[in-house]
């Protein structure tokens, strides 16, 4: 079960979380503001009540994890969301990363390729408060090519190669952020797209994530 209480203890733990992650380089106020204004311990099962504000990762089933704090606000910042962007994320887990997106203004397409994950988000708790949130089942090297293109793309899992369905569905001037390589460790990508359709590749820092497989698993 889940806890859908906010206490003055969440919002408490929520500013210490957010002053970490400005010690760790996070700069981006929108991003922040986002991170202070979501509860997180709303996506965790109420076991993990006490330490949702720890800047870690946490089990949510299926195999899968809540990112840390950490990574999320790393990969949003890269993504550089502006108010109305459409945006596609890749793997949508807890829905944590979505929320963050769609309390930033963002138009959020989400994808999960687990249906019990999937299935659980049709009582998602912030439903009327963010109809800017979509949620699909399906597989997320295919994309969602009828609402494509979109603005900025996002993948929370460790993908082997850049998705080429995924770069097609990127509008010029579009950005995605991922990281990529299996093994332990991966490298967070920032590809842009120019607007005669070449990639510009940035590579910044490690990170760890679950991997991210083909088609769905129902």
């Amino acid at each position: 079960m889940r806890s859908y209480e906010d206490t003055y203890q969440h919002k408490g733990l929520r500013r210490q979380l957010v002053n970490l992650l400005k010690e760790k380089g996070i700069s981006d106020e929108r991003v922040l503001d986002a991170i202070n204004a979501i509860p997180r311990h709303f996506f965790l099962d109420s076991a993990f009540d006490k330490i949702a504000y720890e800047d870690r990762a946490f089990p949510i089933g299926e195999g899968q994890t809540i990112s840390q704090p950490y990574t999320v606000a790393y990969q949003t910042q890269l993504l550089q969301v502006k108010k109305s962007d459409k945006v596609l994320e890749i793997g949508t887990g807890s829905a944590y990363q979505a929320t963050i997106l769609a309390e930033m203004g963002a138009w959020v397409f989400t994808i999960e390729r687990q249906k019990k994950l999937y299935e659980l988000h049709k009582k998602y708790y912030f439903r009327n408060k963010y109809p800017n949130l979509k949620f699909f089942y399906g597989d997320g090297f295919e994309g969602l090519p009828t609402f494509a293109p979109f603005d900025k793309i996002i993948i929370t899992a460790a993908a082997p190669f850049v998705p080429p369905k995924l770069v097609e569905q990127l509008k010029p001037g579009g950005i995605m952020v991922l990281p990529v390589d299996e093994g332990n460790s991966q490298r967070m990508l920032r590809i842009t797209k120019t607007a005669e359709g070449s990639l510009i590749e940035e590579a910044f820092d490690q990170f760890s994530f679950v991997p991210m497989l083909t088609g769905r698993n129902g």
